[in-house]
This record gives C-alpha cells, sequence and structure tokens, in this order.
C-alpha cells in the first residue's frame, strides 16, 4: 500500500547495526527526508519491512504512514525523569504529553542498559489502563552506549522513546509467547518471592518428576532443554486460557525441598503452569494467536503493522529467516509492515503489559469504528 503522494505524517525506522558506520545520523538523515512528519526508532540486529526478515545483515527499515485525524505526541525519558509511584497519574500524562482522557496507544522503543523497563509500564499502565502499549528493546550490542534511539532527528543513547497516538485510530495487539503448557495448572499454595515452595500443596519438582515420567521422548527433551513456566497473574482467574499465562524462565531450583526459582515475583493464590517451547510449538502457538485475533476482528479491515519480534526467534528457532512474516501475510494480509528484532518485546497479557523474552509482538493499525467507542 503506498502513501500515492500524501506526506507522512509518522515514519518509524529500524536501522540494523550493521548497517553502516552512520548509525547515529539515521535520524536526522529521515527527518530531512521527511520534514514534519514525526519519527520514532532504533538500532537493532535484525528488520522487518518489506514483507521480509533480515537478520544480521546491512539493512534500513522504514515505514511510513498518513494518519488524518491523528494526534501525535511524542517523549523521550530516563529513569530520572519517570514520575515516582506516589505520584498522581496525571504526572505520567505530563511527560508522555498525552491526557488519558484522549484514549492514547502507545509504541515504545527503550535501551535495555538505561531503562527499567518494568517500571515504565507499570507507570504507563497505572495512568493509562485502557492503551495498547507495544513496542521492543533496541538489541545488537552488548555495551553500554551501543544502541541508538532516534526521535524526530535527534539520536538518544539512553532511556526510552515513544509516540502515544490519539483519535481515529485503533492499535490491537497480538503477543505470540511461543510456549505449550504441559501437565495442569496449579495454585500456588506457598511461594517466597520468586521462590515457587508448593503448588496444590505439593513441591513443584514432584509434579515436574511426574509429567517427565510419562511424557512422550519429545517432550522429555524440551523439559531438558526449553522448560518454563506460566503465571496466571490475576489471583482470581479459576480457568486459564490460550495466551493468558505470562511465560516466564525457570531459573533454578532447590531438589531438597522441592522447589523451583522462577524469573517472576510470585504469590498465593496465583495459578501456574509448567510450558515447552521449540519451533513447532511456537508456529502452533502465532497460528493460534492469530486465529484468535481475527475471530475477534470480524469483518473490520485493518491498515498495516509493526512487529517486535525475539531475537531467539527467527532462522535461530526456525532455522530460516522470515517465518513469523510470512505467517502474518498468510493469515493476517500482505499489509505494510516495519519491524525490527528485539532484546525484550513489550505487550500486554491478561490486560497487564509486560516486557517479554522469545516473543512476537504485533501492533496492528485500523481506523476506529462505531464498535471501538
Amino acid at each position: 500500500m503506498q502513501l500515492d503522494g500524501l506526506a507522512p505524517d509518522l515514519v518509524v525506522v529500524f536501522a540494523d547495526i550493521t548497517y553502516d558506520r552512520q548509525l547515529d545520523s539515521v535520524a536526522e538523515f529521515v527527518a530531512d527526508r521527511f520534514p514534519g512528519a514525526t519519527i520514532v526508532g532504533c538500532t537493532s540486529t535484525g528488520v522487518v519491512g518489506g514483507g521480509k526478515e533480515i537478520e544480521t545483515a546491512p539493512a534500513l527499515s522504514l515505514t511510513a504512514a498518513h494518519l488524518p485525524g491523528v494526534v501525535l505526541a511524542t517523549f523521550h525519558l530516563t529513569e530520572s525523569m519517570m514520575p515516582s509511584a506516589d505520584d498522581a497519574p496525571d504526572a505520567w500524562e505530563d511527560r508522555v504529553g498525552a491526557p488519558s482522557a484522549a484514549d492514547p496507544h502507545f509504541i515504545l522503543l527503550a535501551d535495555p542498559f538505561t531503562m527499567n523497563g518494568e517500571a515504565l509500564l507499570a507507570g504507563l499502565d497505572y495512568a493509562f489502563p485502557a492503551a495498547a502499549k507495544i513496542g521492543g528493546l533496541a538489541s545488537g550490542d552488548t555495551r553500554l552506549g551501543s544502541h541508538s534511539l532516534y526521535l524526530n532527528g535527534v539520536t538518544h543513547k539512553s532511556g526510552a522513546i515513544g509516540v502515544a497516538m490519539s483519535g481515529d485510530i485503533v492499535v490491537d495487539t497480538v503477543v505470540a509467547q511461543g510456549c505449550r503448557p504441559i501437565g495442569h495448572a496449579m495454585r500456588i499454595t506457598s511461594a517466597e518471592g520468586n521462590m515457587l515452595m508448593t503448588a496444590d500443596e505439593r513441591p513443584p519438582l514432584e509434579e515436574l518428576q511426574e509429567l517427565f515420567d510419562h511424557a512422550s521422548e519429545r517432550d522429555r527433551e524440551l523439559m531438558q532443554r526449553n522448560l518454563f513456566m506460566g503465571v496466571a497473574m490475576d489471583p482470581l482467574l479459576d480457568e486459564v486460557g490460550p495466551g493468558e499465562f505470562l511465560i516466564r524462565n525457570i531459573v533454578g531450583a532447590d531438589a531438597d525441598k522441592g522447589a523451583v526459582a522462577v524469573g517472576a515475583s510470585l504469590r498465593e493464590g496465583l495459578l501456574v503452569q509448567f510450558h515447552v517451547r521449540d519451533a513447532q510449538t511456537s508456529a502452533d502457538d502465532l497460528r493460534e494467536a492469530f486465529a484468535n485475533y481475527l475471530r475477534d476482528l470480524g469483518d473490520r479491515p485493518v491498515a498495516a503493522a509493526l512487529m517486535f519480534q525475539c531475537t531467539g526467534r527467527g532462522s535461530y528457532l526456525y532455522g530460516r529467516e522470515g517465518h513469523d512474516t510470512d505467517m502474518f501475510n498468510e493469515l493476517i494480509g500482505n499489509l505494510p509492515m516495519g519491524g525490527f528484532f528485539c532484546n525484550g518485546e513489550i505487550g500486554p497479557v491478561g490486560g497487564t503489559t509486560y516486557l517479554h523474552g522469545y516473543t512476537s509482538s504485533f501492533a496492528i493499525f485500523r481506523e476506529r469504528t462505531v464498535g471501538d467507542e
């Protein structure tokens, strides 16, 4: 889909870290090329554009949009600039330049070394509970100050940037965490911080051993290499549907107590369930996520998309480039879509926004309809 000569209001740019030696001049170059447009973007270890995924090769992705009836507000935040936990929601409204009453949606890009992503997302969820918040962490290097965040002709080397979009626009989100549950959901009956002591009154390692003893050979291999814990963050849930678990790494175990350490804060009453991941599981999960989205979308048309994909997916997971993009084109449509490979992906699960790993998060844009009011 082309702009047919219309001036773009928004340009989203992602530059592979190997693009050239002038990465810090990308923002200025794009601003000169598209005067008057809002510009956001970052550096990465791979980009998405033109129906393709290009990994670890010189590439630049530009996605431009003409957005009549849409108000755009941009912001740059460092950790020292963020409101405190005691501040009222309007402190966040002041920081991002958009009132909650305008019903904004957010595209967020952050530096993984200098921004507390969890605190940023918690603050925005607090101030804008109904807003979609999606994006990712810049990738491509392990050195402090090595990433670039592009905002309106200026390159920032730290913090987070974003654009709040209000008016005649809806941002739908699809988050595919790429895991399959095994066993059954268990209610936490004892937890200490991130240590799961008992679930359904049993040490979780006992449950895991039983699962392993009765698992197929394939699942046994996955349990040894790619085992995760799904956590349903709403304690009122009695059942958890597809995509409602927050997937977190299992980071340790206490064999004497039968406990496991999870990369999330745990508390009694939450539902948890072991999960596994491989290429087929990730593909199946993405296909199901798209099917659920299309069912909810109905006959409303969509216009464009952005994809925020973990560096651990792509050819690393599937053995070839373009898997997730190809499935998007097949099921959702061959829409204009930009994106990049992230060092962490931002997207909602169960109404709360989280920072993920191994995930593909999609922002799908469409015009607001009567049913969206």
